[in-house]
């Protein structure tokens, strides 16, 4: 008796009607299982799928979907950011050379003194006088403000050792646009030379007034002495519009540090033209600029600020 799975008992007709003579026979491949199927395989009488370029296949199975589905909008990729190029800013244009520049030729410090003691007795005095100066200080505070509420101090540019500019105080005293006004008074200058001046002097307030009469408006200067840029005996430091109309032989006094007082201001101030001052000047720069002299002009100033003498 034939056997369940002999093939020779199935009559001719329904082998031919069998599903299994439909299924492509499978290559010939040693060692292979039939119950898997490799993808790597092809078989006979299967459709070859046509090969797409690589990533075409992604792009068409993002775009395929469901039939009867709303279609969907792919959202456009960002653009790119493109990245901004700084633009490097001009260069700065070289400032304007002073008219002073390269024509001071310092004067050195020769003795001990010069060198050390000098800055030493500035730093000293300088820091008790402010020191000691502070309630008279807030009292010139509240005085210039209950009289017209502007500025405390002033401050103004000046020329110091070797032509260096540095930043000058003193208390105001005057309006808050005197420097605007200048212009318009200068036919009412008192002083020969670059300097102006006017005894009467219509932009000076009432507490002004006073605090010039006193030179009380130049304590403040102590501070510049405390810092360096100035010292408390040598020539005042000018303001640079002086400085540019200055004759040569006159720039000397600007080879030394400048000071809050000197032979100046012991000699009458304002009442000596301005030769006489720039010769002062020199005379100090030459033979007085000892420990001895300083002291003896730092005393004879007291006496000179209580007369009140050419100060305005």
């Amino acid at each position: 008796m034939a056997s369940r799975g002999d093939k020779r008992d199935i009559p001719a007709h329904l082998r031919a009607a069998s599903p299994k003579t439909n299924i492509p026979r499978r290559r010939g491949v040693p060692g292979a299982r039939n119950s898997g199927v490799r993808k790597d395989v092809a078989f006979e009488g299967a459709p070859q799928r046509a090969e797409t370029p690589f990533g075409a296949e992604s792009q068409v199975g993002a775009i395929r979907q469901e039939p009867g589905a709303t279609p969907r909008r792919e959202r456009p990729a960002p653009p790119r950011a493109q990245a901004s190029r700084a633009v490097p800013p001009p260069p700065a244009a070289p400032p304007t050379p002073r008219a002073w520049e390269g024509r001071i030729e310092i004067t050195p410090d020769r003795t001990l003194y010069q060198r050390f003691g000098k800055r030493f007795v500035d730093v000293l005095a300088s820091g008790v006088a402010l020191l000691l100066l502070s309630p008279l200080f807030l009292a010139i505070i509240i005085a210039i403000k209950l009289e017209d509420g502007g500025p405390i101090l002033y401050c103004s540019e000046r020329v110091g050792r070797g032509g260096r500019c540095f930043r000058f105080l003193k208390f105001r005293s005057m309006i808050p646009s005197a420097d605007s006004c200048r212009d318009s008074l200068q036919n009412l200058n008192e002083v020969d030379g670059p300097v102006f001046k006017i005894e009467n002097d219509p932009r000076i307030t009432r507490v002004g007034r006073i605090l010039r009469r006193t030179s009380m408006d130049e304590l403040p200067q102590f501070w510049n002495v405390f810092r360096g840029d100035m010292s408390c005996v040598g020539p005042r430091p000018p303001i640079p519009s002086e400085v540019e109309n200055y004759e040569p032989w006159q720039l000397e006094r600007l080879s030394v540090r400048p000071g809050i007082t000197c032979l100046w201001q012991i000699s009458g101030r304002s009442r000596i033209g301005f030769d006489e001052w720039m010769r002062l000047d020199m005379e100090y720069i030459h033979h007085h600029r000892t420990l001895s002299s300083d002291l003896n002009i730092l005393l004879r100033t007291v006496p000179a600020v209580v007369s009140g003498e050419g100060a305005y």
